[in-house]
């Protein structure tokens, strides 16, 4: 029936479809195969399926599910080339990048892409300087919304100190198509004062990490002081651009994380009032100027006098705060969903270990094929 059917139309249906229907649609004919392969149908391919990747630990072994709007729960299967790497670095468009030694005390780190929809993952070789604990290598990694091509930024600083001042940085950018390692296009590095967070999130075609600035000096007694802020990198031109946080939230005593909400970026406020720990939740408005509106704030006591919330681990795209709750009582920590409209607690289905728990945003793609 498909000889019927104009090429175009075909198309237009075929990339509407999930991946696991497109990936045995191969089978049905030489042309489909042809066309799903194809890196134009793989670059334009949009799905309109989206769902939480969800990792997190059980003793010591790392488990990997993903989560449908209706709570569906799956388990995955992580590929031995990616079950070595012990970082997650990040996902955008659908893929995820891990990081970390396959041979320890080499100047070479191992990096992996790994895309869960059609289970394949990518190997990376990843140059870095090994000398004491003087310098600290650090990954970005983002998806390039104009050549959709993979991209992997590697980033070397100094963690000490004193020498801060004069050891330069070290850029470095990967790209997937070809599969080198080069300068980003633009000359315009971060200050070398600037101490990244392995915290980092896509947004709008950027890449945004948590970062530290460790140099500035406070004019009546020259003491070092520290601020946080926020450092981006546009996947298209790649520059740096630095985006400051509102006082309270730049005062280095502030303990932030940083997460994925909608297309926005929202940043976790950890506080303490009234011998209560409180979290309140920053989204970053979008402008000329970016500015930081407080969306909402919950306290870590839960339903149950026993049980409370011990860290903040994202959110869905309904806005509802992903959470880890604690029963004291049994020691077991559960995944759970915060509604900040009508103040209920979910539980989610999900128990691991403390504090283990990550959630990415994951749509699905055909890249990687």
């Amino acid at each position: 029936m498909s000889d019927h059917i104009p090429l175009e139309i075909q198309t237009e249906i075929l990339k509407r479809l999930p991946v696991k229907s497109l990936i045995q649609f191969r089978s049905v004919c030489k042309s489909w195969k042809s066309l799903i392969e194809s890196p134009d149908f793989i670059a334009h391919y949009n799905s309109q399926q989206q769902h939480l990747l969800v990792s997190y630990k059980v003793n010591y072994e790392a488990k990997y599910v993903t989560i449908d709007d209706d709570e569906h729960i799956v388990s995955l299967t992580l590929p031995p080339l990616v079950n070595k790497l012990r970082t997650t670095v990040g996902s955008s468009h659908g893929l995820l990048c891990f990081f970390g030694d396959v041979q320890e005390l080499t100047e070479i780190g191992s990096a992996a892409i790994w895309n869960p929809c059609i289970r394949k993952a990518v190997h990376v070789d990843v140059p870095r300087v090994k000398f004491g604990n003087t310098y600290t290598t650090l990954l970005g990694f983002g998806v390039c919304p104009e050549t959709i091509d993979p991209k992997i930024v590697k980033i070397t600083h100094c963690v000490d100190m004193e020498s801060v001042t004069f050891i330069p940085w070290q850029v470095e950018v990967f790209t997937l198509n070809t599969r080198a390692w080069r300068s980003p296009y633009s000359s315009n590095l971060p200050r070398k004062s600037i101490y990244f967070d392995w915290d980092q999130v896509v947004v709008d075609g950027c890449l945004y990490w948590l970062a530290t600035d460790r140099i500035a000096l406070d004019d009546i007694d020259g003491t070092v002081r520290s601020y946080n802020l926020i450092v981006s990198f546009d996947l298209i031109t790649e520059e740096f651009r630095e985006v400051n946080l509102p006082g309270g939230l730049a005062g280095a005593s502030c303990s932030l994380s940083m997460y994925k909400l909608g297309e926005s970026i929202a940043v976790f406020e950890l506080g303490v009032e009234a011998n209560e720990l409180v979290y309140r939740v920053w989204v970053m408005e979008d402008g000329v100027t970016k500015s930081f509106n407080n969306l909402f704030g919950f306290s870590s006591r839960s339903r149950d006098p026993d049980v409370s919330i011990s860290c903040v681990c994202g959110f869905r795209k309904t806005g509802e705060a992903l959470i880890e709750l604690y029963d004291s009582p049994s020691s077991t920590t559960i995944l759970a969903a915060y509604d900040p409209y009508s103040e209920t607690i979910n539980d989610i289905l999900i128990y691991g270990r403390h504090s283990s728990y990550s959630v990415y945003h994951c749509m699905e793609t055909l890249l990687l094929l």
